[in-house]
Formats: C-alpha cells, sequence, structure tokens
C-alpha cells in the first residue's frame, strides 16, 4: 500500500532493537484518514470472505480494525489485557509475550461476543513475532469460532510471525511489509504478490 509505505517513510522512526516507531499516526496518534484507507484496503482484499467478526489485540490494533469493521459492517471485538491471572468463567483467555515490552500479558474477550457462529478477521497494526495473534488465534479456538484471514498493516518479514501462520495455512495480507532496517532506514519489500497469493496495493 504505497501511501502507508509513503507515511512510515517521512514519519516512522527506526529505534535500537528493530523498533518502529509510528505513534504519529498509527499507535499513540491515530491519522483516520490514512486509517480509514487501511479499512477499505483489507476490505477490498477479504471482500469474498463472510466476515461477521473483526477481531484485534488492544490498544494499538484499535484503530485499523474498527476503520476495517466499519469497512465490512460489521462488529469489531478487542481483546482487552489483564493483569490478574484470576479471570472470570465468562471470558476467553490466552497469554501473549510481548517481545517489545518483554512482559505477558494474559488477554480476554467476553463470552458473549464470540461464539461459534462467528467468521473472524483478525486485523492488527504490527506482525513480528506473531504472539498477539497467536493469542487470538487460541480464544477463537476456544470459542470454536472460524478464523478468515490474518490483516496486518506493517509486517517484519524477518522475523518469524509470518513463519508461523503460514504453517497454519492461514491467510494473511500485510499492508506494509518491511525486509530490514538499515542505517536508521526502513527498507521494504521489493515484491508485490503475497505469499498467499494476494495483491499488495
Amino acid at each position: 500500500m504505497d501511501l502507508l509505505e509513503r507515511r512510515i517513510k517521512e514519519d516512522g522512526r527506526v529505534l535500537p532493537g528493530d523498533v518502529l516507531k509510528v505513534d504519529s499516526f498509527l499507535n499513540h496518534q491515530v491519522d483516520p484518514v490514512l486509517m480509514a484507507e487501511v479499512g477499505q484496503e483489507f476490505q477490498r482484499h477479504f471482500a469474498q470472505a463472510p466476515v461477521t467478526k473483526i477481531l484485534t489485540v488492544e490498544s494499538s490494533g484499535i484503530a485499523p480494525a474498527v476503520f476495517t469493521g466499519y469497512a465490512f459492517k460489521v462488529p469489531v471485538v478487542f481483546a482487552r489485557k489483564h493483569k490478574s491471572v484470576t479471570l472470570k468463567d465468562d471470558m476467553y483467555t490466552s497469554v501473549v509475550y510481548s517481545y517489545t515490552k518483554k512482559v505477558s500479558n494474559h488477554i480476554a474477550i467476553a463470552r458473549k461476543f464470540l461464539s461459534a457462529d462467528d467468521k473472524v478477521l483478525i486485523i492488527d497494526d504490527f506482525l513480528a513475532n506473531g504472539q498477539a495473534v497467536e493469542g487470538l488465534i487460541d480464544i477463537i479456538n476456544q470459542a470454536g469460532a472460524q478464523l478468515l484471514g490474518v490483516g496486518i498493516v506493517i509486517e517484519k518479514t524477518f522475523q518469524k510471525g509470518r513463519q508461523l501462520l503460514d504453517k497454519r495455512e492461514i491467510p494473511v495480507y500485510s499492508l506494509a511489509r518491511i525486509k530490514a532496517f538499515e542505517n536508521g532506514h526502513v527498507v521494504f519489500t521489493e515484491e508485490q504478490e503475497q505469499p498467499d497469493g494476494g495483491q499488495q496495493g
């Protein structure tokens, strides 16, 4: 997605530890015009999928997920992060490890918002090591729901997240795919063809 890649180049900052800071438009301050384009692009790519729910994890995935839900005209459910390991029986729960923050979070979704009748599209801001998506997949499996695909705003192709999802044969569509950080600059993959057969915008 050219618009997103330009914004990453202009406003993204590469920090030590292969961290890309995009807090000026995605995960602190949000650019709603850009997020609307993101949502429309995910809807275009997964248009043939009979999506009934969009799932994400708080808080950085909420903005792209909401605009994707708006494009699909379906509800958006975000997993809440709980510090306590004592969770109520009316919640689906999983554990997600954050490599960036070096902490494990218990995430939870109320059972009333996800059922075996749901056909789910996961939307998240980043795909790096894949832990957040794995946690959501665990919750989807607990609910007996069907996962139709995963939409990622920014993917770090040099980390293992995509490989984990490819092994599960889950369709993944990433709008910006980064192959490396070189001297403080972002280097995007040159390929236009996505591994699942979709076209990168």
